[in-house]
């Protein structure tokens, strides 16, 4: 009898976890998704200096916080699946392990933390929870015309980047010779 209860515990969270059509899965799929904006926002504040020097250690908490989330969400899907390794090989297995790693390397490897926004990746889900599937075959038909146009592409590019080049090196000529210019040489005065 127990079996079964936790077979039907399984195959209910498996049914949130996974189906993005049921109320509860919907649900989950919404909240894990405001999860990973909001964790890529904290990312973001905690690199500008002076909002991290003031909320420095509020942004840690949540840091650890959503790290703590992804990692219980990950070890869930991996519990639940069929085949654990599929999943985890899967381009959605390999993007929520890197959501959650850089905070663990963090504390070997000062700045790991700051690949963080690979959570961002994460919002692809939104694509099935939200039923925009049918748009990704116009990105394919997209993808197809860039494929097809590549060469074009690259001469159009190549011709950009050289007249950049040519418009960076004559503007460097003529500012050269100012005093206090802080286009000092060619590099420069191309970014």
């Amino acid at each position: 009898m127990e079996e079964n209860q936790e077979e039907s515990l399984k195959e209910r969270l498996w049914r949130v976890i996974f189906e993005a059509e049921t109320p509860m899965g919907k649900a989950f799929d919404v909240v894990l998704l405001w999860a990973i904006v909001l964790s890529v926002v904290a990312v973001m504040l905690e690199s500008v200096a002076s909002i991290d020097a003031k909320y420095h250690t509020t942004l840690k908490a949540f840091e650890w916080g959503f790290t703590i989330l992804f990692t219980i969400e990950y070890l869930l899907r991996i519990f639940l699946v069929r085949h654990p390794l599929k999943y985890m090989l899967s381009f959605f297995g390999i993007v929520d392990l890197l959501s959650c790693i850089p905070t663990y390397l963090g504390l070997f490897i000062a700045g790991a933390h700051s690949l963080m926004v690979i959570r961002i990746l994460r919002l692809l889900r939104m694509f099935r929870v939200l039923k925009m599937v049918g748009h990704v075959r116009g990105g394919q038909v997209i993808m197809r015309g860039l494929v097809q146009s590549r060469a074009k592409i690259f001469v159009f590019f190549f011709s950009v980047l050289l007249f950049a080049i040519l418009a960076g090196t004559l503007m460097y000529l003529v500012e050269s010779g100012e005093p206090n210019t802080p286009f000092t040489n060619i590099p420069i005065r191309l970014y």
